[in-house]
């Protein structure tokens, strides 16, 4: 059997960012960056997205924009209402960085490699074409890290 050793990969794909308002944020962003505006999109459904919040369902959802930055994209995260990690940092932390993401393969061997390291999964849930897993490593590292894994 073979022993893991880290995420499988060590390129960073997204860095999240959490905000108040999202169409604010995009103006910023645009007008700072000199970057085209993105579509927001919303997250998807319970029904459809299967989203998992410490170890619960959750209704949570949230409004997303997304900046190609070359090799990493910014995405912009507006929580919308119900319990999730998004919500728990923009009301404990404000906004700012709430995850670094990288695309993995081995979801669940990832997770559990990151468990035993004291690094407990968070929320998960299922977008189009894959699933993301936030893995809480901030006593460790200072941020969450996001696992994606396209099926």
């Amino acid at each position: 059997m073979e022993v893991r050793v880290g995420l499988g990969t060590n390129i960073v794909t997204q860095i999240g960012i959490v905000v108040h308002d999202i169409e604010k944020s995009i103006e910023a962003y645009c007008s700072i960056l000199g970057l085209p505006r993105p579509q927001v999109i919303l997250t998807d459904e319970y029904e459809k997205a299967k989203t998992i919040y410490q170890s619960k369902p959750t209704n949570a959802r949230a409004k997303l924009a997304f900046f190609d930055m070359g090799q990493v994209q910014i995405e912009l995260i507006e929580p919308l209402g119900e319990p999730s990690t998004w919500k728990e940092f923009l009301e404990h932390k404000g906004e700012g960085v709430h995850h670094i993401a990288f695309q993995i393969k081995d979801t669940p061997g990832v997770v559990t490699y990151l468990n035993d390291k004291g690094i407990p999964l968070v929320q998960q849930g299922h977008y189009t074409g894959g699933m993301y897993s936030y893995l809480d490593a901030s006593p460790q590292l200072g941020v969450i890290l996001e696992l994606l894994e396209n099926f």
